[in-house]
């Protein structure tokens, strides 16, 4: 009865702290919101500007290299490339414009997989360290 009662915690703890977890996620996008200058409309408009016949595949708000940017991938008909848009969310400057490959974005995509995945194993510790401090 004891290991069904403790485990019936567990769960309830694990779910409050993704709960937790994701509730985080969005007060930092909300904070980042709070601190751009620019719409994302208007950051949209400049960034399909640099790029001819563009359509936005995605957009992100990020601080990057201590600047608050959008950064927008963008696809072009006839090519299988992306171009990758970054505007200052302060200033509306065009801070980056690049053209990734294929090759490229799966690179990129691996990269980030690997980023996730230590974030969460750092994330897991930090939990675990909390559960031992609480016994």
């Amino acid at each position: 009865m004891k290991k069904i009662i403790f485990g019936l915690i567990v769960v309830g703890l694990l779910s409050t702290t993704s709960h937790l977890v994701r509730a985080e996620d969005s007060a930092s996008q909300a904070d980042l919101k709070a601190r751009a200058k620019i719409s994302e409309a208007q950051a949209k408009t400049l960034a399909l500007s640099k790029v001819a016949n563009g359509t936005i595949k995605s957009s992100e708000l990020e601080e990057e290299n201590g600047k608050l940017i959008y950064s927008f991938d963008i696809t072009t008909p006839g090519t299988t490339n992306i171009t990758e848009v970054a505007v200052d969310a302060i200033t509306s400057a065009i801070v980056d414009v690049s053209v990734e490959t294929p090759k490229d974005q799966a690179k990129e995509v691996a990269a980030d997989k690997k980023e996730a995945k230590k974030m969460k194993a750092s994330k897991e510790k930090d939990e675990d360290d909390e559960k031992d401090e609480k016994k």
